[in-house]
């Protein structure tokens, strides 16, 4: 179990890593294929939405064939073969068909180790255990950034795709290999959706999923790199070394929100606390977006480390879910936080493009349009009923 769940922490890393990356390549793609902010904001979005779609066939994959087949298959045909034709992308709507694939093969990894987490170990565990496999998978947070752009310049970007795609081969593999699925309890009884949508205590919990990571997602994922670029001409690599503060923020956050339900007591008012202090962050960034590299990099890396409450969100809702329906359970939470940040790019995308051209300066209402959406989804959140069971 041990080494199987460390093999499935390392397909996360992968996740992590081709959700992040491309802010890091933003330069290089502009200069080589032509790809603007706005045509990597429909790739980025590509992957999360594909993500996302995936959430419900592979919440009834893990149900039915379990985390080890799932994983295996999914990570080897869209992560390895995505990852070769982002190699091989000549213009930029091959990086959005890439990265759609390559979303489809990160879709079941971090949900299988949570299958497993749920129906292996006890609950009052789950929101530590799960903030312990996003802490390490958000490795692949740092090395999307300064790690990335030494490679690209050292290596050249396409056979740093090249190798990427080996990697996703080989931890296929390894999951194949070492991943047991956990035993299915005698005569248990067959969930459906429609089941999980009558839960009424999910239907408070899923607004807040839905934009709780969309602001840490998007702008390390790409509008980060953008940003800098555009409000400071910094170069790749110090745009590398920005974004790595932001993803060691966010490493640190998930950390720390981990043992905070066992601390407080509660789930829901931790949630509740992190995500007043994300608007702050933005706040200031929209008020003041041109504070310098430095305090600008700092309040980004608040957005990360606050906005890194994803594991308290899914302990949340794991509270009021039957045995029966884990898979589909946090599949369907994952399906809201990955399709938000998703629907966030396509939107974010179409913002940057309209304010460009209408001559005015796109971030502050990058950073308002984030900021807004996280409040909104506050508002229903504090309805929620709390668990900590």
């Amino acid at each position: 179990m041990t080494s199987g769940l460390f093999v499935l922490g390392l397909a996360y890393v992968l996740s992590q890593f081709f959700r992040a990356f491309l802010a890091v390549l933003a330069p290089v793609l502009k200069t080589d294929l032509g790809a603007d902010p706005d045509a990597l904001a429909l790739a980025s979005g590509m992957w999360f939405l594909s993500f996302a779609a995936m959430q419900i066939p592979v919440g009834w994959a893990l149900d039915t064939l379990g985390p080890r087949r799932t994983a295996a298959a999914l990570l080897l045909v869209g992560g390895a073969g995505g990852a070769s034709v982002f190699a091989l992308a000549t213009m930029p709507g091959h990086i959005a068909i890439a990265m759609a694939l390559i979303g489809v093969g990160c879709s079941p990894v971090l949900m299988a180790s949570y299958y497993i987490f749920a129906r292996q170990f006890p609950a009052r565990q789950f929101a530590t255990l799960a903030a312990l496999m996003v802490g390490l998978g958000s490795v692949g947070n740092l090395i999307a950034s300064y790690p990335m752009a030494l490679s690209a310049d050292l290596l050249g970007w396409r056979a740093s795709l090249f190798g990427l795609a080996g990697l996703s081969a080989l931890t296929a593999l390894g999951i194949l290999v070492l991943v047991r699925d956990p035993p299915k309890p005698e005569g248990e009884a067959q969930g459906s959706l429609r089941e999980l949508l009558r839960l009424p205590a999910l239907w408070l919990i899923l607004p807040l999923m839905f934009v709780n990571y969309a602001p840490a997602g998007a702008l390390r994922g790409l509008w980060i790199g953008p940003y800098l670029a555009d409000t400071f001409d910094l170069s790749t690599q110090q745009i590398g070394q920005a974004t790595l503060a932001m993803g060691l923020a966010m490493i640190l956050g998930t950390l720390a929100y981990g043992p905070l339900d066992r601390v407080f007591g509660s789930r829901k008012w931790v949630v509740v606390g992190g995500s007043v202090m994300t608007i702050a962050c933005l706040g200031v960034l929209t008020l003041l977006p041109a504070l310098g590299p430095v305090l600008s990099t700092g309040l980004l890396a608040g957005v990360g480390f606050f906005g890194a409450a994803y594991p308290m969100m899914v302990a949340h809702g794991r509270g009021f879910l039957p045995p029966h329906l884990v898979g589909r359970g946090v599949t369907l939470l994952n399906l809201f936080s990955i399709g938000g940040v998703g629907v966030m790019q396509f939107v974010s995308g179409r913002v940057h493009a309209d304010v460009v051209a209408g001559g005015g300066a796109p971030y502050p209402v990058l950073f308002a349009l984030f900021g807004g959406a996280l409040l909104i989804g506050l508002v229903f959140y504090l309805f929620s009923r709390d668990s900590t069971a």
